[in-house]
């Protein structure tokens, strides 16, 4: 890492949680078993991080990127096999999720924000380009990286998210997918959001997860864990603040075409996006492929943890 990168992450290390926006709870989660592993703040586009990073820092460097309503835990089990074969790994919590810094307002999630992010972070690493693996909103982040600094990415892995362009012909489009985005619309409303969301502790993001998983792939530590990530100060209405966002405030990407070789993966019992969108999203990748869980839901990376890492490592060497 480089002096100026070097003193931008030892700058963010030393911001406070007295920092306008931010918010910073010890952590509650234990990293993975791996000897190489590091927690970090990382001050980039304006914003501070908080990132867990593993792995030597000469091997190729591969960011994932979670959904909502997670953080960098959801991929707690993909560190270890990714670094084992031969990867550096990054997993931020995303601007507005846990530890990472809150800030005021809606235009700061716009999704230009959110994909300038990771430029800024993959170049933390000395990198100019990373592969990026990204689920749920995590993965739109991915196709907006992609088709916005297309430079900045080597290869693409997406799960369970349709390419921008096919998501809104189908929602304008498709009375099914209308209605399974009943949330997306829902979440535009000013502070009944915030108040729903976090009721009973959190139950309806509890409910969301454990309802629409297979049986048993979250546990009450999980739960644990999440609801204690959620409860950071302004992490709600920040999680939040990316649907408005995106409504309020989208920005065409210059381009429609991915460069990036694109592995999709789709659980095809997923209830909130229906299926037929994954092939159609294809059409929109110089060189694509998709793989299709026929009974993985939307959460399917943690229903399938070994079978995607083994996906997701045959595409990243190919």
């Amino acid at each position: 890492m480089n002096g100026y990168f070097r003193a931008m992450v030892k700058k963010a290390d030393s911001i406070t949680s007295e920092h306008t926006g931010a918010s910073r709870p010890d952590s509650h989660v234990p990293l993975p078993n791996v000897s190489s592993i590091e927690s970090s703040f990382r001050e980039v586009n304006g914003v501070c991080l908080h990132v867990v990073a593993a792995g030597d820092p000469d091997d190729p460097l591969v960011v994932l990127l979670h959904g909502f309503p997670e953080f960098w835990y959801e991929w707690h089990d993909y560190i270890e096999p990714l670094i084992d074969a031969g990867y550096r790994v990054l997993v931020p919590d995303q601007r507005g999720y846990n530890r990472s810094e809150k800030l005021p307002g809606i235009r700061p999630y716009r999704i230009t924000e959110l994909s300038e992010d990771i430029v800024d972070l993959i170049a933390t690493e000395d990198c100019d380009s990373a592969h990026v693996i990204g689920h749920d909103f995590g993965a739109a982040i991915g196709w907006d990286l992609a088709l916005r600094h297309p430079d900045a990415v080597e290869r693409l892995g997406i799960i369970n998210v349709p390419h921008p362009t096919v998501f809104e012909r189908v929602l304008t489009s498709n009375l099914t997918q209308l209605r399974n985005s009943w949330y997306m619309f829902f979440l535009q409303l000013p502070r009944l959001p915030e108040w729903y969301l976090g009721r009973n502790d959190y139950e309806f993001l509890v409910a969301t997860m454990r309802e629409k998983a297979q049986s048993g792939t979250f546990d009450e530590t999980d739960f644990e864990r999440y609801q204690t990530a959620w409860a950071a100060d302004g992490a709600v209405k920040a999680m939040i603040n990316w649907y408005r966002a995106l409504f309020r405030h989208g920005e065409e990407p210059p381009r429609e075409r991915v460069r990036a070789p694109t592995l999709i993966i789709w659980g095809e019992n997923d209830q909130a996006l229906i299926p037929e969108m994954a092939p159609e999203s294809l059409d929109y990748c110089d060189s694509g492929s998709l793989e299709r869980i026929s009974d993985g839901t939307h959460w399917v990376p943690h229903e399938y943890p070994g079978r995607i890492t083994d996906l997701l490592l045959t595409h990243l060497k190919s």
